[in-house]
């Protein structure tokens, strides 16, 4: 489903513009991406959790000239489903 796909069904669920519908979605990724970027987790209950993943630097291995190379620390964002999510897509 894309954004605007997803504007659409939220704005069809509560009568609302699908520009207002954008609007407030566009709100919501906003908020959360300046969130994760300050390092804080997001918890949406019955839905899951956002957090930041820090990877340790390692040690890597040119897979062209089997070159030892170092792969720098890093971090990413995770997603775990909530409990409730697991179960309405395993029904």
């Amino acid at each position: 489903m894309t954004k605007k796909e997803l504007a659409v069904k939220v704005a069809e669920a509560n009568d609302l513009s699908q520009a207002a519908a954008d609007k407030i979605i566009t709100s919501v990724f906003a908020t959360i991406s300046t969130s994760l970027v300050k390092g804080d987790e997001i918890m949406i209950p019955g839905f899951g959790k956002f957090s930041i993943s820090h990877r340790a630097a390692r040690t890597g291995l040119n897979p062209r000239t089997k070159e030892k190379l170092t792969i720098p620390a890093s971090k990413s964002v995770k997603f775990k489903a909530g409990k409730q999510l697991k179960e309405s897509v395993n029904k």
